[in-house]
């Protein structure tokens, strides 16, 4: 099986291997995320040369993928991540668990 040599990218723009992040990235902004996710769904790499390239986990990667699928590339970035999760999931409010604890004076108080 022969793989393409270029995909669409997160942009719309074709986008080659060279258009990756480096290994190295450390710092994954949105933009980032995003290209890497439209290289495995293109074809370009596969989720484990991406995983071991940038050293991520399945289930990282399987997230990045699933925000994009949900939310579209704003889903990547990371302050949006509790709001999409929590819109996600249910949720209770327990009052006894937001009471704060009273904490006893000292003596000397």
């Amino acid at each position: 099986m022969t793989r393409p040599m270029q995909v669409i990218g997160p942009d719309g723009e074709l986008m080659t291997i060279a258009d990756l992040p480096p290994p190295e990235t450390r710092r994954w902004v949105i933009r980032r995320k995003a290209k890497v996710v439209a290289a495995v769904r293109g074809g370009l790499i596969s989720l484990e040369e991406a995983c071991q390239r940038y050293r991520l986990s399945v289930e990282e990667f399987l997230g990045w993928q699933r925000m994009i699928e949900r939310h579209g590339v704003p889903g990547l970035r990371v302050t949006r991540i509790q709001h999409y999760r929590a819109a996600d999931t249910w949720t209770t409010f327990d009052p006894n668990l937001a009471q704060r604890q009273q904490v006893p004076k000292r003596a000397e108080d």
